[in-house]
């Protein structure tokens, strides 16, 4: 059963706004202080000076109304007494009179009156004081917001920052009221400028932007999905799909004498001839690896219900899930289940199938129904326990993870990849409980497993990213190594050893070489090409980017994974977006 992406949950309890955060004075970018930031922080602070004393602040004023008056010292080159400054100085403070009157109806609750205040604070505001405007229609949609307008606080916001494009309050506000008036487009840009500006620092608007980011992705995976052609994956990953599987008949070689007459042994004579079946055509086409014909000749097989109509079914399903097409597979599964006349292996197997199918779309319940029966009716089964296990510490049921990967081990000793999964599994309960006595043994079981089984390639690559996660990394290194001399054309292999460059010797070069090398070995990777578009998100490449999460889009294997990989598409059109219209960008590699 292929690992899939774990989804969090992100649950924000929304607390009314205190007095301070719906409305204030300034319209200046709001952040996080300056003090300790890395220089593209501080790069993205846009805030007012930084001014020292009295003095200082007399002395600015003075610089800054000579800049604006041209050396004259007054307002708009009129004098002081005149009557256009007396009305300008009026207006500006009658604006802010207006501004302070609201905010004390806003903070009694008194929203109505409040949106007539800050009303008549822009009407009565000078149109080039921006900043002053700006707060005056953001605080204008702060109690919009209260009573749940969410159309004039978008309208509101939207002017706020057409005065102050960096406007954090007003920003996220708008950002808001397009997660409210489901704008998710609108919403997720906004919400990205605002993380941006923010320096990646305030989890509420990392929240939200995660929260719109799996909508989105949810809602595009689900129709793209739904209308996708469907794609035979690469021989490599059927192979080791079916290795996975050690009690599964349908996988197993084809006997002598079940060959048909079109098959010739080494000496060229003819073998045995069984009998004339689409099944057995479709495992002669699995041996080939020739896998496109498989599904057609299992439908023969079906159509004419022949001797193996039940391994048919189950094969035809195996392969309808490895193209991605759980719909078809789905009934296939049932009927080879419901079947008490076939071999009970067989049913074991469509259980086992059907429950990663079911744990696949995050129906976690109906997956450990499915794997509980299979146990049920074929106790003796090594695989029902193995996969199982992985099924556990998907669901962080460690302890009962081991207890399976232990039974599969009873059954069959020589399972090298229950063994190393068993031991990953005690290293993840060890280092998420940060047990160091624990993590040690965990690593001590590695070391022991790869001796014992020299030529598992799952041991070394498993102990790679436990000895990466304890910063072990020239030893991991060399279990990468390892692991790519036993299976030269495992893709996954190469991503993972070139994700340790850039972890380890911050090597980009090196690490996109190997991820490369990934894509060449098998152009069908999805992992690989996600991996590379991630990369290039925080190199500033978003155009190559999303060309590569769009290839990895194509690829995904199931519904789940292609809504994570449009929340990252998404993300970096989003951040393409907001740096055409703000100027701003995320710090890069």
């Amino acid at each position: 059963m292929a690992a899939s992406k774990p989804v969090e949950a992100a649950v924000v309890a929304a607390a009314a706004p205190s007095p301070g955060s719906g409305v204030g004075g300034g319209g200046g970018t709001a952040g996080p202080g300056t003090g300790g930031l890395p220089r593209w922080q501080l790069a993205l602070a846009v805030g007012a000076p930084l001014l020292l004393g009295a003095g200082a602040v007399y002395l600015w004023n003075r610089q800054r109304r000579r800049r604006e008056t041209g050396g004259r010292g007054d307002a708009g080159g009129l004098k002081r007494n005149s009557p256009g400054a007396h009305l300008e100085m009026n207006s500006l403070d009658r604006a802010q009179a207006a501004k302070n009157k609201g905010n004390k109806y806003f903070k009694a609750g008194k929203y109505e009156q409040a949106i007539q205040c800050y009303t008549e604070a822009i009407s009565l505001c000078p149109t080039e004081k921006n900043v002053d405007l700006s707060t005056f229609y953001q605080n204008r949609a702060a109690a919009f917001e209260q009573l749940q307008k969410w159309k004039e606080v978008a309208q509101d916001c939207t002017k706020a920052v057409e005065l102050n494009p960096k406007y954090v309050k007003a920003l996220f506000r708008r950002a808001k009221a397009h997660e409210k008036l489901d704008n998710k487009k609108e919403c997720l840009e906004d919400v990205t400028a605002v993380c941006i500006l923010e320096g990646f620092q305030n989890q509420q608007s990392m929240l939200l932007a995660d929260k719109v980011l799996k909508l989105l992705g949810k809602e595009k995976a689900k129709e793209k999905y739904k209308n996708r052609e469907p794609l035979m994956p690469s021989p490599q990953f059927i192979k080791s799909y079916f290795s996975s599987f050690t009690d599964d008949i349908i996988s197993q070689p084809m006997l002598k004498g079940e060959k048909s007459d079109e098959d010739k042994d080494k000496e060229g004579e003819a073998l045995e001839v069984k009998e004339n079946s689409g099944y057995l055509k479709a495992k002669q086409y699995m041996e080939e690896e020739n896998y496109d014909k498989i599904i057609s000749e299992c439908s023969k097989e079906i159509d004419a219900q022949g001797k193996y109509m039940a391994e048919a079914l189950l094969l035809r399903a195996t392969f309808y899930l490895l193209i991605g097409n759980a719909n078809a597979a789905k009934p296939d599964l049932d009927k080879v289940i419901s079947l008490k006349e076939a071999n009970v292996k067989l049913r074991a197997n469509a259980l086992i199938k059907r429950g990663s199918m079911y744990m696949q779309q995050q129906q976690p319940l109906l997956s450990t129904q499915d794997f509980n029966m299979a146990a049920d009716i074929d106790p003796q089964n090594a695989d029902v326990y193995h996969h199982r296990g992985q099924l556990k510490i998907l669901l962080d049921q460690v302890e009962e993870a081991v207890a399976d990967f232990d039974e599969c081990i009873r059954l069959r000793p020589e399972s090298a990849l229950a063994q190393a999964q068993k031991c990953f599994a005690l290293y993840r309960q060890a280092y998420t409980g940060n047990n160091s006595s624990q993590i040690q043994a965990a690593m001590k079981g590695f070391e022991e497993v790869i001796k014992k089984f020299p030529k598992c390639a799952e041991g070394y690559a498993l102990y790679a990213q436990a000895l990466t996660d304890q910063q072990q990394f020239g030893k991991a290194d060399e279990m990468y190594d390892k692991c790519i001399d036993l299976e030269p054309d495992n893709a996954t292999t190469y991503v993972h050893k070139g994700l340790l460059q850039l972890q380890w010797k911050q090597d980009l070069d090196r690490g996109l070489e190997l991820i490369s090398k990934a894509i060449e070995i098998d152009n069908k990777c999805d992992f690989a090409y996600e991996t590379m578009g991630t990369i290039e998100v925080q190199r500033g490449n978003m155009e190559k980017a999303i060309d590569m999460f769009n290839k990895a889009i194509n690829l995904a294997k199931s519904e789940m994974e292609m809504a994570h990989l449009y929340s990252l598409c998404d993300a970096a059109h989003a951040q393409t977006e907001v740096a055409k219209k703000y100027g701003l960008k995320p710090p890069t590699l």
